[in-house]
């Protein structure tokens, strides 16, 4: 039996460092803009290639923590696919539920890292999802981004929680759902044990503009239905909560390199401390141990912990805990 199965795309991210650009802000600086000479030629630091993507993220931060781990999603019949495809390898992640599509390329995206944030560039295409067939049994499943075409994919994970009533679902939503395919986002959140989105994302899936109140939006997504939800807001640290009791967790004070990863950093720790048995005040802590501690270094994978890595850090950060609200 696997730990946790995550389901989503696998893709290569292309890492670039600006060197010259702009940034322009509203007065309260929440409203930034990466701003670029258009034709200009653009100086740059450094760049890289890695391994991108929520559910390979997640596993691989899973998977750094023992747990027994295995991806569902598919990679084009290229180089790209191949390198994915032995980066998982690497982490120790089970790769036989990877699906290889010989009508597209694997995803790809170019993520421009300027200042501490973090600019997106992201390909996708149309796929063809297969559900494996005989998928064995596993304790949580993660379901996370995939392009357009998940449908298919959708309805097979429903007939196998239906047949396995032990596996737990989580749920982090891409944001080809949250946009395109409301009922589907809906149907998921009705059948989810655990719900971890950002803040913007809770305000979309609520369709609010501005919510003031994160308390308020964990109260809005379990009335959806879900069982437990975890909600991280940056610097400013992560709530979480059930029907009985809402938690909140200052974000240690680091000062960030890059921001890639952060987030898929706080899932994967969080749900392994929910797989070993530990309560949300735990969670909370590894989650945003493990947050904290990738976005030191440049890459989702570079600066996650194990188990002796995130004891260390809440060590240090021990006056920091979980707040009950």
């Amino acid at each position: 039996m696997y730990d946790i199965i995550t389901i989503g795309d696998a893709l290569i991210d292309t890492h670039v460092h600006i060197d010259n650009a702009a940034l322009e802000c509203d007065l309260m600086k929440k409203n930034c803009q990466l701003c670029l000479n258009y034709g200009g030629k653009i100086p740059i630091v450094d760049s890289f290639q890695c391994l991108g993507g929520n559910a390979p993220n997640v596993s691989a931060g899973t998977a750094k923590l023992g747990l027994k781990t295995a991806i569902i999603g598919a990679v084009g019949n290229d180089s790209n696919g191949e390198v994915v495809v032995e980066k998982l390898k690497q982490y120790n992640i089970d790769t036989k539920f990877i699906q290889i599509d010989k009508q597209n390329q694997t995803r790809y995206s170019v993520v421009l890292n300027f200042k501490g944030e973090r600019t997106i560039l992201s390909y996708s295409q149309k796929k063809d999802y297969v559900w494996p067939k005989n998928l064995p049994e596993t304790k949580w499943l993660y379901y996370t981004s995939l392009s357009q075409g998940f449908e298919k994919i959708h309805g097979d994970l429903k007939k196998y929680l239906t047949n396995h009533s032990q596996t737990k679902l989580a749920l982090n939503p891409g944001s080809y759902m949250i946009k395109y395919a409301t009922k589907y986002l809906r149907d998921a959140i009705k059948k989810c044990d655990l719900v971890i989105v950002n803040k913007e994302e809770a305000e979309k899936i609520l369709n609010i503009k501005k919510s003031k109140s994160i308390v308020n939006l964990i109260i809005g997504l379990l009335k959806m239905g879900a069982k437990e939800v975890a909600i991280t807001d940056g610097e400013h640290g992560a709530w979480a909560g059930d029907k009985k009791t809402i938690w909140k967790m200052k974000s240690f004070p680091v000062k960030p390199i890059a921001k890639t990863g952060a987030g898929d950093a706080f899932s994967s720790a969080y749900l392994a401390a929910k797989i070993m048995g530990k309560e949300i005040p735990q969670a909370l802590n590894w989650g945003i141990a493990n947050s904290c501690s990738v976005i030191l270094e440049v890459g989702a994978q570079n600066g996650l912990l194990d188990k002796i890595g995130i004891e260390k850090l809440l060590k240090k950060y021990k006056n920091i805990q979980p707040i009950k609200i």
